[in-house]
């Protein structure tokens, strides 16, 4: 009896979510996964995102001061290069989930990353590498001399090679630490509810540090320092992570999603005349014992994007897995689709999140820096960003959440749309307040006569403060909801590509803020007219620049509402949701 029991345990210990070790063989909860394997994909982010955001967040400045670029040139470089950082993970994802596995794309990725962060810090450390230094006013950098063809090639060269490594990186890590929690086990799925807040709290503290101490050592200490030691926390990182492979659990790859997906639009495309029959069990399906001994869940029918279902329907010429497709992965593609509208609807706010690294820097530029001896880095604001959203997320987590799940009865407190509408709003009111300041600022300046000098402004920098702190606060709500929404939405066996939405949010935001400046900076010079971007901010119009963001915030916010009417939640595929909401009610 006593063995039978023991037996029992260790059946009840494995996971049931068809996680495996490297080899392929199941794990059990208590060698494996949880806390204790987090613990290191966790830490990993910390100092990775102190790496990325130590070359990231000043970057602007060294376009401008090293490389002698103007500020809608700078400006674009910037947010060009920041895109491609946040849209190669769509590349990434699909070679995890279709073909290497999370864990090996990511160490690939990470020998490409380390391989591009180390190029760089040459190029801004050999004399060779850069143009000669240049003493004009950031005013005036046409006159200085302009980086060489073979310089430029290097210096870009390197930062997408470092792109094109995070595209690898970003996509799995996240996902690899949701991994670690079993849907399946009440304790452990809600653990993972709060995983991602924890998450978000270690991103912004790696940021927090780069946009503090690396930003103040570039600018002050010197540049090849301050892109060696993100360097050097990169290869920190990723030795953290590697000596948490034994405590992993692990996904086996399941084939390529986007080809999953493209049969089933093909197949109800192809049968477009074919009539869906009213009852589901007509359509197509594996036996379920094909999904349970492949460790993958079954999907039943729904009825939204009934369209699709045709590619389920059996006919005399359904054969071959272009003209016939089973419900479940119907029912993938739907959840893969359903999601789009409310990426779309995330675009805006990553324009918005674009401005901190680019005008928002340029901005402090123009402002009194000094505290006594000190002069305060303008990219070190960002900090305030990170600061007020380590706040946000830990009272977020620990009172928010415990006080709306008294109310709403939802183990998350409130609905994922829900935390993320709330963060489009404060987007709406950070871009009415940027422009009010910024307004402030220009009125200063002409009090001083300080219009056509470009001189500094009798302001401190901390006037900015209110837009940094608040775009925190709107990260607490939106990224973090964003993040965690496209992961718990996206089909089990796409989990990394899901992922990968909330990082291309970010990259077609990045994008569209290039064209939105240029287009803005070359409409408003059109027949004489001054600008509103200018290379000297004190002449230009950022507020009226800033005014269009905040109607931008108002039309999205009315779309997002749209959408997320007729948004449907995916059903769980387990019932620990179903037991932490009963939990709540008694």
């Amino acid at each position: 009896m006593a063995v039978e029991l023991e037996e029992a345990g260790k059946i009840e210990d494995f996971t049931q979510d068809g996680t495996v070790d490297l080899k392929g063989n199941p794990v059990r909860r208590s060698m494996r996964g949880g806390w204790k394997a987090c613990s290191f994909v966790v830490v990993y982010e910390v100092f990775e995102r102190m790496a990325y955001y130590g070359i990231s967040s000043n970057l602007v400045l060294y376009l401008t001061k090293k490389l002698h670029q103007g500020t809608v040139k700078s400006a674009n470089n910037v947010t060009n290069w920041v895109g491609t950082v946040w849209m190669t993970p769509i590349l990434g994802a699909y070679i995890a989930d279709a073909h290497l596995g999370r864990y090996r794309t990511f160490v690939l990725a990470c020998t490409v990353y380390l391989t591009g962060m180390s190029v760089l810090t040459l190029a801004v450390s050999v004399p060779g590498l850069r143009p000669p230094h240049c003493n004009e006013s950031n005013i005036d950098v046409a006159n200085c001399k302009k980086a060489t063809t073979l310089q430029l090639a290097i210096f870009y060269g390197a930062l997408y090679t470092l792109a094109i490594g995070t595209g690898g990186t970003k996509p799995n890590i996240s996902t690899i630490g949701a991994d670690q929690f079993d849907d399946f086990e009440p304790k452990e799925k809600a653990h993972k509810l709060s995983f991602f807040n924890w998450w978000m709290f270690s991103i912004f503290l790696g940021t927090l540090f780069a946009n503090t101490v690396l930003v103040y050592i570039q600018d002050n200490v010197g540049w090849s320092l301050g892109y060696a030691l993100p360097t050097v926390g990169l290869a920190i990182s990723i030795s953290i992570f590697l000596a948490g492979t034994p405590f992993y659990r692990h996904r086996v790859p399941t084939g390529s999603p986007f080809t999953r997906m493209a049969k089933v639009i093909v197949a109800a495309a192809r049968k477009w005349k074919v009539p869906v029959p009213n009852d589901p069990k007509e359509l197509y399906e594996l036996n379920l014992e094909e999904y349970t001994k492949n460790g993958k869940f079954r999907i039943d029918s729904t009825p939204s994007l009934r369209f699709l279902n045709k590619a389920a329907v059996i006919t005399e010429s359904s054969n071959g897995p272009w003209m016939l497709c089973s419900v479940t992965q119907v029912e993938e593609t739907k959840q893969m689709l359903r999601m789009i509208p409310i990426l779309i609807a995330t675009f805006v706010p990553s324009i918005m999140a674009a401005q901190i690294g680019t005008l928002f820097v340029k901005q402090g530029t123009t402002l009194d820096r000094r505290i006594g001896g000190f002069h305060i880095p303008p990219a070190s604001l960002a900090g305030f960003v990170t600061l007020s959203m380590l706040i946000s997320v830990v009272l977020y987590d620990r009172y928010f959440a415990r006080v709306m799940r008294r109310f709403t009865k939802n183990p998350r407190g409130i609905t994922l749309l829900q935390r993320m509408g709330i963060g489009l709003v404060f987007h709406i009111i950070i871009m009415s307040i940027a422009s009010l300041i910024e307004r402030k600022r220009l009125s200063v300046a002409r009090e001083h006569n300080l219009i056509e000098n470009g001189g500094q402004v009798p302001l401190t920098i901390f006037i900015l403060l209110p837009q940094f702190v608040l775009m925190g606060i709107a990260d607490a709500f939106l990224e973090v909801g964003k993040i965690e929404f496209f992961y718990d939405q996206a089909p089990e066996d796409m989990k990394s590509l899901g992922t990968s939405y909330s990082s291309t949010s970010l990259g077609v935001g990045n994008f569209l803020s290039s064209v939105l400046l240029s287009t803005v900076s070359d409409i408003t010079q059109e027949h004489g007219h001054h600008g509103w971007i200018l290379n000297n901010l004190n002449a230009s119009h950022l507020d009226y620049y800033y005014a269009f963001f905040a109607i931008l915030n108002v039309l999205n916010f009315i779309f997002f509402i749209i959408v997320t009417k007729t948004h449907v939640y995916k059903a769980e595929v387990s019932d620990s949701m179903d037991m932490l909401s009963e939990k709540l009610r008694s």
